[in-house]
């Protein structure tokens, strides 16, 4: 178990520096921490993000591949839509302009 939250932590410390506007793919936070087929597992860290960490970690700003919002339960995907909007992020159908407005172009 300690693994896993040193490496939830390690994603939270990661997310939390993508800017307002921006936005990063599950697949390239992972990469970057060193876990290229790691997606899964940066989908799960921002799933369990404690309460406590989630005023400063933006998790709205991690988005599928190719800029989708994830499906889930609940009223997440319209609250991550929503914030992005607010932020100035522009859709393209269904994703996030990637060519506009992703963080990291060229990672996976």
């Amino acid at each position: 178990m300690r693994a896993e939250a040193g490496f939830f932590e390690r994603v939270y410390r990661l997310v939390e520096q993508v800017p307002p506007g921006r936005v990063a793919t599950y697949g390239q936070i992972a990469a970057l921490l060193g876990v290229p087929r790691g997606a899964r597992a940066v989908g799960w860290a921002l799933r369990a993000l404690p309460e406590r960490r989630a005023p400063t970690v933006p998790w709205h700003r991690v988005v599928g591949a190719g800029g989708r919002i994830s499906p889930r339960a609940g009223g997440g995907p319209a609250a991550q839509r929503r914030r992005l909007r607010a932020e100035g992020v522009r859709f393209l159908g269904k994703g996030v302009d990637l060519d506009r407005h992703g963080l990291l172009q060229g990672l996976p």
